[in-house]
């Protein structure tokens, strides 16, 4: 049984949030400002946190930049009534996992619960390792040789995304879809400049890439 945070300032939104989920089977504690889930998110488990962003006392893009500061990898789905494509984007470079724009659906937002926690829950090891490199998802860190690597929330994600289906061939398409979210329009170019940053990290020769490989006219393969 998921145990999810739920912050949001909204009461009467709080309480059909916790009421439908807890109709779900999910264990709810909720929550109305900023400063209150930072704390909360650390002091307790949570399986995942739907986030607000527009909060009292601090808004949900600073809560989010704070969790993942700390590493906690705890999932992170943000509810906010912005739309502007940029703002999505900047609560994923952030770290979040997945958008909800208001208003929605609870079925929507079922759907997307469900999603973001089988994710979550997929069968990859605490700590891969692959040459002299190892990613350990439990403290969301990124190492050589035993020393952390400065990595972004959405490099993490990313690599996260390629070692999941390692040896599988995902296109740009899917990247955006699996990383940004579905229905987030962002040019190519976009897609292969977090490629190229990931390299410089992972790799030895960056410019001759043994484990993020180009698949010519289809997108990217990891063979870690």
């Amino acid at each position: 049984m998921a145990n999810i945070l739920v912050v949001e300032d909204e009461l009467t939104l709080a309480l059909a949030l916790e009421d439908d989920l807890r109709l779900e089977g999910y264990e709810v504690e909720v929550v109305h400002d900023g400063e209150t889930a930072s704390r909360r998110a650390v002091e307790c488990s949570f399986d995942l946190i739907i986030l607000d962003v527009m909060l009292p006392r601090k808004d949900g893009f600073e809560v989010c930049r704070e969790l993942r500061r700390a590493r906690l990898r705890t999932p992170i789905i943000l509810l906010t009534a912005k739309a502007q494509e940029s703002d999505k984007v900047l609560g994923l470079e952030l770290g979040a996992d997945d958008y909800v724009t208001k208003p929605f659906s609870p079925r929507e937002l079922r759907a997307r619960v469900k999603a973001v926690l089988r994710r979550a829950a997929a069968d990859v090891p605490e700590i891969y390792r692959f040459g002299n490199m190892e990613m350990d998802f439990s403290r969301g860190e990124l190492r050589r040789e035993g020393q952390p690597v400065e990595i972004t929330p959405l490099e993490f994600k990313i690599l996260s995304a390629f070692i999941g289906r390692r040896g599988r061939v995902l296109s740009r398409d899917q990247l955006l879809d699996e990383v940004w979210g579905h229905g987030t329009f962002l040019t190519d170019r976009v897609v292969d400049n977090h490629i190229m940053n990931l390299r410089k990290k992972i790799e030895r020769e960056p410019a001759q890439p043994r484990y993020l490989v180009s698949i010519r006219s289809v997108g990217y393969r990891f063979d870690g």
